[in-house]
């Protein structure tokens, strides 16, 4: 969080920034398409037969209506969430096991024995009176071997009822995909359908005024013609509305105006929206106008369209349904699970504690009988960094972060996220324990901290070695080595180019097949650089 967006917060009177794009149910805006999306999503859910698709453009507020549909799932619900939509058959039911706790040989590469660990876990669950969905992200890419095996896991049922509803969220692409010919089948089995489209004109600006009262701001900081140019601009994906309003506010901070015209918001678009959009919507305007002015001369009548925007339902298969009867039962002993809910409610989880727990994961020494804040932190070398982001932007931060959760609208808890699967489906805490990613989402607002060592640059240097003067990139290749040898935290005289430091960039050196001389020329920067860009603080996460 920079000074001047502190700054323009107070510009304009705000208690927080209007328009981060990160998904947060506190600024969630329900237009008439987002409430028919999420209906779907629930009837899918609660009334459904085997698949429900949500499809919409990069940016429509897929995510947003999935965080929604977390905090609205009935109690008897199991959910299952897959963000990596990258596996093979063996990969998705292994992370669907795991997502659901369900224990199995992790050993086994066999699909056929993790299937009958699945169908039993959901006989046991159905026979308990719930119901277990599977929603998967980026659907979009899912290989057809993975969609062919989804389709086959819907076979799992009861005489009445399956066992196993699949959601599949994704873009555009997932609804070509769905209507190949060699995928009708799966194609049948979908008993409930939606394609979110952006919204319209009067709806970004019932948008924009609805996120700018949530901030308690002025609803009428955008005058009409700017809220023109905005849908013009980003015609009408909740994703570009806030990059451009964030801009366009921080551009009318910088000039001194408390009120946004077209012109801000045009300057803002060149900051933040590619040249070639920018030139495509000029031509496509261009183009509508004349287009207009033809059918006004030679019709005299502008003819209007009928609304577009309706929900589609597409009747449940007439195929028989299949009911599995040759599974091999597995010898399982259900583990009662931890809920997250119940673990995070814990007077222990205060932003006190997890700052110090956070100060050991750096191998720095706690501050005991002390309070600790982002001011203490300092005095360790370190610095906090605030923040709000979605879970996407969490998983490529790649290093240790604090999440904050507010329960019961009033009481706040923090907990320090370690580490992930490899699938990236479960969060590791502090305290060595794990829960599925979408149990977390019940109740993270997006919020977040970090402890992070100063931002440090490499300035001009073509080496580094015993004569280089500048200690700053001395400090810099210190930490790219800390992280390469796998070392948590910070060296005691990090600022000098000596011996020990010497011998640990020969050590590098002979890893990476480079000359061994001990100095960082030119060729070893390259790859310490690179190295340095994939790496940052990877080595103090778990991945398994």
């Amino acid at each position: 969080m920079t000074l001047s967006n502190i700054l323009y917060l107070e510009h304009f009177h705000l208690i927080e920034f209007p328009f981060s794009i990160s998904p947060d149910p506190h600024f969630i805006y329900m237009s008439q398409r987002h409430q028919e999306g999420l209906a779907h999503l629930l009837y899918g859910i609660e009334f459904g037969g085997g698949f429900v698709a949500l499809t919409g453009e990069v940016g429509t507020g897929k995510t947003t209506l999935c965080h929604c549909l977390l905090k609205q799932l009935p109690e008897n619900i199991d959910l299952a969430l897959i963000l990596n939509s990258r596996l093979n058959a063996i990969e998705l039911v292994a992370t669907l096991c795991d997502e659901l706790a369900i224990s199995y040989d992790k050993n086994s590469n066999s699909l056929k024995y993790l299937i009958d660990v699945l169908n039993q876990h959901l006989l046991l669950t159905h026979a308990k009176g719930r119901q277990t969905v599977l929603l998967i992200d980026e659907a979009q890419n899912l290989s057809m071997e993975v969609l062919e095996q989804l389709r086959l896991l819907t076979n799992l049922e009861t005489t009445k009822t399956k066992l196993l509803r699949i959601i599949l969220v994704g873009q555009p692409e997932l609804k070509e995909l769905l209507e190949r010919q060699d995928l009708r089948q799966l194609n049948q089995r979908i008993t409930a359908r939606y394609h979110l489209l952006p919204l319209s004109r009067k709806e970004t600006q019932a948008y924009i005024k609805h996120r700018l009262s949530i901030s308690h701001g002025n609803i009428e900081i955008f005058q009409d013609a700017a809220i023109n140019k905005i849908y013009q601009l980003t015609h009408g994906i909740p994703r570009l509305i806030n990059l451009l309003c964030d801009r366009a506010l921080l551009g009318a901070y910088a000039t001194h105006v408390y009120k946004i015209n077209s012109k801000i918001v045009a300057d803002a678009a060149t900051e933040i929206l590619p040249e070639k959009q920018l030139k495509k919507d000029f031509f496509r305007m261009a183009s509508f106008t004349l287009l207009i002015g033809l059918f006004v001369v030679l019709c005299g009548y502008i003819v209007t369209t009928t609304d577009p925007f309706k929900k589609v339902f597409l009747p449940v298969s007439s195929l028989k349904p299949q009911t599995v009867s040759n599974i091999k039962p597995v010898d399982i002993k259900p583990i009662p699970a931890l809920k997250f809910i119940d673990w995070l409610n814990n007077p222990a989880y205060n932003l006190n504690n997890v700052l110090n727990d956070t100060l050991i994961k750096w191998g720095k020494t706690p501050q005991v009988n002390q309070k600790v804040d982002c001011v203490t932190i300092q005095a360790t070398g370190l610095r906090c960094g605030l923040g709000k982001a979605s879970w996407k932007e969490i998983l490529l931060m790649n290093k240790p972060v604090i999440l904050e959760f507010v329960l019961n609208g009033k009481s706040k808890y923090y907990a320090l996220v370690t580490g992930f699967t490899e699938q990236q489906t479960t969060v590791h805490f502090s305290d060595n324990v794990k829960f599925p990613v979408a149990d977390i989402l019940k109740y993270w607002e997006g919020y977040y901290l970090t402890l992070e060592v100063p931002e440090l640059k490499l300035t001009n240097a073509k080496s580094i070695t015993y004569e280089h003067k500048n200690l700053e990139n001395v400090l810099w290749l210190h930490y790219v080595l800390n992280t390469y040898d796998g070392i948590a935290g910070l060296v005691d005289h990090p600022i000098f180019f000596d011996e020990a430091l010497s011998k640990r960039v020969q050590h590098y050196q002979h890893e990476q097949h480079l000359e061994e001389d001990g100095k960082a020329g030119p060729k070893t920067l390259i790859s310490l650089k690179s190295y340095a860009q994939n790496h940052e603080y990877s080595h103090l996460m778990i991945n398994e």
